[in-house]
């Protein structure tokens, strides 16, 4: 099949893919869930036959909260496994660039730090959902998989962990730098400086609270889910 500079874009419709349709990049598509359905091969079959994309940004699926993942593992496993290894399916058939957009919390969350060549050990349903899609994704060789620790802007919250380690870095800085990944293939670590929640939110808003996770039944969260970014901060030349 000859492909032409169209890249798709899976969950268009979300958080994040509002955030990257407002950079406005060339050649970027954002299909419906009516034009394209990650839960049907012939679904997305279809609409890459249509517009013969030389590569797909897959991030459609379930997210947050991350209490739907417990409440609902069937609708995880449909969107996040199954959507996500029909996405590699179509991507095999007619040789097409997979980019999956992945979580940090396929790492286990206890020592920090983690590099991509790590192993992983999810704490969460989510964490597993993700994880079971980069299983997926690993098995096509012309991919590339970004574990990502971002989150909207301005931060949401009104209470912060001063206990939690993360990486996280607001949406429109990894929209902006997309173009600069999109050519990689293998696994890469994507976010911020490692800093508690509560650091990274109150650079931005001095009224945050703090918030202990020793105080809370939230099992979603462990202690330290940072990640080594060394990599992307080269590629991007990030600094921070």
């Amino acid at each position: 099949m000859k492909k032409n500079r169209t890249i798709i874009v899976t969950g268009g419709t979300g958080r994040f893919g509002k955030i990257l349709q407002q950079q406005n990049f060339k050649h970027y598509i954002f299909p419906k869930k009516r034009e394209l359905d990650i839960t049907k091969i012939d679904s997305i079959k279809k609409y890459v036959l249509k517009t013969k994309p030389k590569a797909i940004i897959h991030l459609a699926g379930l997210s947050r909260p991350l209490a739907l993942h417990d409440k609902h593992p069937i609708q995880s496993i449909k969107l996040n496994i199954i959507g996500t290894s029909n996405m590699v399916i179509v991507c095999k058939k007619y040789n097409i660039k997979l980019i999956y957009f992945s979580s940090n919390y396929v790492y286990e969350g206890k020592k920090g730090n983690y590099k991509e060549g790590d192993p992983v050990l999810p704490s969460s349903n989510y964490g597993w959902s993700k994880l079971g899609g980069e299983a997926a994704v690993h098995l096509y060789k012309n991919s590339l998989i970004l574990r990502i620790c971002m989150t909207e802007k301005p931060f949401v919250h009104k209470k912060a962990f001063s206990d939690v380690y993360l990486n996280f870095i607001f949406q429109d800085e990894i929209a902006k730098c997309l173009p600069k990944l999109i050519n990689l293939k293998g696994i890469l670590n994507v976010g911020g400086p490692i800093r508690t929640v509560y650091n990274f939110a109150k650079k931005y808003n001095p009224y945050i609270k703090k918030i202990s996770i020793k105080k809370t039944n939230n099992l979603n969260f462990k202690k330290n889910m940072s990640m080594n970014i060394a990599k992307f901060k080269k590629i991007c030349k990030k600094k921070f």
